[in-house]
């Protein structure tokens, strides 16, 4: 896609200095444990309720700074006990989720929403030790540096849609900020269309680590929506639709956007910090881990994480010594402040872009025969689809495709040159283009762009008669 000049020069606001001051600000608080909240004797200026009302300030003064365009809010709840042996969190205990909306401009498109988030809770060791330090530099100080970032660069910009910049805690205990958070939304209606979910995001510079790449990030993305019914999935399966869910759609959006913002050369006109390559991740999260966006996957909701190429156990969940020679703890010398700038620079670009974008086309379908009739005209592929709500005029579309096996889009044309016939207008408008390739061979896709090229994460049809 070209680039836009305004997502160019926000992005430019974010720097590796301002990343460090974050991050060096978050492990001050010592031990940021989400049990931390209920102890009464902590050092004043330690803990997570410290971490917490610095967060919100940082927030308040960022909106401060645009005329207050963020509406900064506090949610704090009491999560009860859980049971059983293995429990993390063994009397009531006070959360707090805190986050700013800057609302859309357009009336017709505010109700759509882009979220980011990174949790400020950490841990040592141990689950239940408040007192020594858990520095939690990376994970995930870094995902939270990205929140802030994105917040302080893009609330410069005005979006036809709305922009949500998050931080939880609880992550540790259970993911039970993200948890009420994502419950919050489903049940006050939010239309979230994307959520990106940085944790460990820190690039680790463990002295001597040959296999770190510094320029890839891995995005995870589920494969079968979570809140799929059975006869949903089988249904998905039975199409080869199992690597086509929003949440990897969304994903794919990313690399586009990267291609255009993060991996293009740095010039003296765009001096944005170039070579980061989103690696595309086919499962849910890491091997038998789990994160933050997996609470709004839950709740039906496209949801990606990102994370480092290549993580350190010596430096997650540890306390701070040094064993046998190796330096153990998430300490912020192990830190590469110019990583995470570039993670959150493509967070920022990904909103900006998917925010100016039109709405995803919606009632996307393969329109099929009633009655099934062997020709050769069942080698070619009709798709149709109808403009999503407040679809702006000037939206146009195009069809992208891949083989089955491919992993990304690699092939696309517009639906005008592809001969698009158009039934209706505005909203009622019903569009519907043929192409001479099989749908037994490849994935297709339907992408809304409007005049500047931003585009929509792709939507694939679905066979209806």
């Amino acid at each position: 896609m070209p680039v836009d000049s305004r997502i160019d020069h926000a992005l430019a606001r974010i720097s590796p200095a301002q990343i460090r001051q974050i991050l060096a600000t978050l492990v001050s608080f010592r031990n940021g444990n989400t049990l931390s909240s209920m102890v009464k004797d902590l050092p004043p200026g330690t803990g997570v309720t410290a971490a917490a009302n610095w967060i919100y300030g940082q927030f308040q003064a960022i909106s401060a700074q645009c005329g207050g365009c963020l509406e900064v809010h506090r949610d704090t709840f009491s999560q009860a006990p859980e049971t059983g042996p293995h429990a993390r969190i063994t009397e009531p205990t006070t959360i707090t989720d805190i986050y700013a909306v800057l609302r859309g401009t357009d009336p017709s498109q505010a109700a759509r929403m882009l979220l980011v988030t990174g949790h400020y809770d950490s841990r040592n060791s141990s689950n239940f030790n408040t007192q020594d330090p858990a520095p939690g530099a990376n994970d995930d100080a870094s995902g939270v540096a990205v929140s802030l970032e994105c917040a302080r660069a893009l609330s410069k910009l005005r979006f036809p849609a709305t922009l949500v910049f998050v931080t939880v805690a609880g992550e540790e205990q259970g993911l039970y900020g993200s948890h009420q958070l994502a419950q919050y939304a489903k049940q006050h209606g939010w239309q979230l269309e994307g959520v990106l979910n940085n944790d460990i995001v820190g690039g680790n510079r463990t002295p001597g680590d040959k296999f770190q790449d510094e320029h890839a990030v891995r995005i995870f993305s589920e494969p079968i929506p979570a809140d799929a019914t059975p006869e949903q999935i089988r249904r998905i399966l039975m199409l080869g639709y199992d690597s086509d869910s929003p949440s990897r759609e969304l994903a794919r959006a990313v690399t586009e956007v990267a291609r255009t913002y993060i991996g293009a050369p740095a010039t003296s006109s765009r001096p944005v910090p170039s070579g980061l390559e989103p690696v595309l991740e086919f499962r849910l999260d890491r091997f038998l881990r789990g994160g933050d966006h997996y609470s709004f996957n839950q709740q039906g909701y496209a949801a990606v994480r990102f994370t480092e190429w290549r993580e350190d156990f010596n430096h997650q969940h540890q306390n701070v010594r040094v064993e046998d020679g190796v330096q153990c703890g998430d300490l912020l010398k192990f830190v590469d402040f110019s990583y995470v700038a570039r993670v959150a620079q493509l967070n920022a670009a990904t909103m900006a872009v998917l925010a100016d974008a039109p709405p995803e086309p919606v009632h996307v379908i393969y329109p099929w025969p009633k009655v099934f009739v062997f020709n050769n005209s069942l080698n070619n592929t009709t798709i149709q689809w109808e403009p999503g709500p407040g679809t702006p005029t000037g939206t146009r579309y195009e069809i992208v495709w891949r083989p089955t096996a491919a992993p990304n889009w690699t092939r696309e044309i517009s639906a005008q040159k592809a001969g698009v016939k158009l039934t209706g207008q505005d909203q009622d408008a019903t569009y519907s283009v043929t192409l001479p390739i099989s749908k037994d061979n490849v994935i297709f896709g339907v992408v809304a762009v409007d005049s500047q090229g931003h585009r929509s994460p792709a939507v694939v049809p679905w066979p209806a008669r």
